[in-house]
């Protein structure tokens, strides 16, 4: 264990990151755990920025985790591989820590989907006491469940390629062309192997919808709707450009006539946040006017995510010194390269709910 500036951390024998508060404090004074998770061929070091600041800005609340069961080459196994390797880690930090109570998910790019596809698999539906308690007092709203019987409180992705990486300008080093895009479709598990056909939507097996498709609402086995449900907000950070990895209609779950008109921020502390909307759960069978993608998979994707409510805030960074490199500056990956992105991470946490 160390401590740097009133921060104390430990690394555990997988190579995972532990950090909290521990002025007057040890890692039990927190009971809110935070998972925080990295992105492809990511490690625990790509949120050591974002996890210290966590702990300095909401001391003793919280137990930051970075996590590394999925480090490295470990993300090329696929969305589903990666997101049980996850579910068990958290189940075993829960087990090792009894006095945990509540939970969030902070996670950039691929992390975003392997800890959709964990939640599904932690998630418990409220038993029936609760039920009938909720029942009986018209003031509270129906129970929604618990991960892992934690209390859900944040969701929060960035840069996430919620729907895929197939489509127009969903991968912008492509350049939008579909003849480039089809073949890098017919190649990338040469590269990504199984974790690129998740992301590319090739991985129809046994005659089921791909995988990003069957995690847009509850299976026999994983809860994923009811599990996002159950957070009291879920958030997508998104780049509105100079994203060369994840582009902006994935990361922000909204189709091309949705993409607002947005302006340099005005708000001195957060100069790169340039837009905030907040999407209220819409019925999967709503269409918007004027378009009609019935048979369109991506339009499935975001209906099936639009069931419930998202705060989507977008983020630019088309005037920085860093900005070919805003995949990583959103998450602030290395302190010395990425600061520019300091005031994302401050928005992430002055808008937490701790």
């Amino acid at each position: 264990m160390e401590e740097e500036n009133g921060v104390c951390k430990a690394e555990s024998v997988d190579g995972s990151l532990d950090v909290w508060n521990c002025q007057n404090s040890d890692s039990s004074s927190a009971d809110h755990l935070v998972v925080m998770v990295h992105g492809i061929l990511g490690s625990t070091d790509d949120w050591k920025f974002g996890a210290e600041q966590f702990v300095k800005k909401l001391p003793d609340k919280v137990f930051v985790h970075c996590s590394e069961k999925n480090v490295s080459a470990l993300t090329l196994d696929g969305v589903d591989v990666m997101g049980e390797r996850l579910a068990a880690e958290v189940l075993d930090i829960i087990q090792r820590k009894p006095n945990i109570r509540k939970i969030s998910f902070v996670a950039h790019s691929l992390g975003g989907l392997a800890a959709r596809y964990a939640i599904g698999k932690l998630y418990k539906p409220a038993n029936q006491k609760d039920v009938k308690d909720s029942l009986a007092d018209s003031s509270e709203g129906p129970p929604k469940g618990t991960i892992c019987g934690l209390e859900a409180m944040n969701f929060i992705t960035v840069a996430t390629p919620h729907l895929g990486s197939m489509g127009n300008k969903q991968v912008p080093f492509l350049f939008g062309f579909s003849s480039i895009e089809k073949v890098a479709g017919l190649i990338i598990h040469w590269i990504f192997k199984r974790t690129g056909r998740h992301l590319f939507l090739k991985d129809e097996e046994e005659g089921k919808p791909p995988l990003l498709r069957r995690m847009v609402e509850d299976t026999d086995d994983c809860h994923f709707i009811s599990a996002l449900r159950a957070f009291k907000r879920r958030v997508a950070y998104s780049n509105v450009g100079h994203d060369h990895v994840v582009g902006w209609k994935t990361a922000s779950i909204r189709r091309d006539s949705e993409l607002p008109k947005w302006e340099d921020s005005l708000n001195e502390k957060y100069p790169h946040i340039v837009y905030e909307e907040l999407c209220k759960a819409c019925d999967a069978e709503d269409i918007p006017e004027g378009e009609n993608h019935s048979d369109d998979i991506e339009e499935e994707m975001i209906k099936g995510l639009s069931t419930v409510s998202w705060e989507k805030v977008d983020v630019s960074f088309h005037s920085s010194r860093q900005r070919f490199a805003a995949h990583s500056v959103i998450q602030v990956k290395n302190e010395d390269m990425h600061i520019e992105g300091a005031d994302v991470i401050e928005h992430i946490i002055d808008h937490f709910h701790a």
